[in-house]
């Protein structure tokens, strides 16, 4: 299998913390992995929003995981903030788990069903 990045440097405008499209040759299995929310456990969400997003991303490796897969694997991302003022917090908690690896992201605010749930993000993994 085969990701290959498809960021055009021009007549569009630039990606610096992601890529504009991955195109993906050869993958054998898709894994769709559902709104991840920053919940412990107990299915209880810490206090702020650097915390959710630590247990956000620790979540989604033992999803990961459960399909003999890693962040390595992650084709696409899609973050659910509550606030517009999250989206830098956000976009590092993404690089840092993705380290080197840009893929195609979105951001959209919303209002999550719980006034305590800061964020929530949904990936699509490949192998």
């Amino acid at each position: 299998m085969l990701m290959a990045p498809r960021n055009p440097a021009t007549g569009v405008y630039p990606a610096d913390d992601y890529v504009h499209a991955m195109e993906v040759s050869g993958a054998r299995r898709l894994l769709f992995v559902s709104g991840t929310m920053g919940l412990d456990g107990k299915g209880n969400a810490p206090e702020g929003l650097d915390r959710q997003l630590e247990l956000v991303w620790s979540n989604i490796r033992t999803i990961l995981a459960e399909a003999d897969m890693t962040t390595d694997n992650i084709a696409r991302v899609t973050s659910y903030l509550r606030h517009a003022s999250f989206a830098e917090a956000n976009a590092r908690a993404r690089l840092k788990a993705l380290g080197e690896r840009r893929v195609p992201t979105t951001a959209i605010v919303v209002e999550t069903l719980l006034p305590e749930w800061l964020v929530e993000i949904e990936a699509v993994a490949v192998s």
